[in-house]
């Protein structure tokens, strides 16, 4: 996805924060900005989540931290190209309830599929809406 995100960020001269708790390489440009948290539980979340509103994107598969971007106002894409919308993260916060309990249970095991191409294409499609969507807001 960094890749994909890097190349729309470019197309549009869009700021992007990286944001891990440990070093990640990032692209040399003005507008790539790496930020490194402390490891604490959730830290790269919770700067994500204080920091995202109206005029944001959210990249991420996770969901909690999904949630409470959209409660902030800021548009989330999914990691497969599937926004979160206030509508529809009800769905998946129960959806991942359901499935950590199925993993507890041992009844569910590994992670989710590779990214197919028409992941992809849905993401970059996706990402591409939300920028021209969020640029034809009023500067806040």
């Amino acid at each position: 996805m960094k890749a994909e995100i890097y190349r729309v960020a470019e197309r549009y001269r869009l700021k992007v924060f990286v944001v891990a708790n440990s070093y990640i390489n990032v692209p040399r440009d003005p507008r790539i900005e790496r930020v490194v948290v402390s490891d604490g539980f959730d830290a790269a979340d919770n700067w994500i989540a204080e920091r995202a509103g109206p005029s944001d994107i959210v990249v991420t598969a996770d969901i909690p931290l999904a949630d409470r971007a959209i409660k902030n106002g800021a548009a989330v894409i999914g990691t497969t190209g599937l926004p979160f919308t206030a509508s529809s993260i009800g769905m998946a916060m129960a959806n991942r309830e359901l499935l950590s309990n199925l993993r507890a249970m041992g009844e569910v095991t590994g992670g989710p599929k590779p990214m197919s191409p028409r992941d992809r294409s849905r993401f970059l499609s996706a990402l591409d809406e939300a920028v021209n969507r969020l640029k034809r807001l009023p500067p806040q």
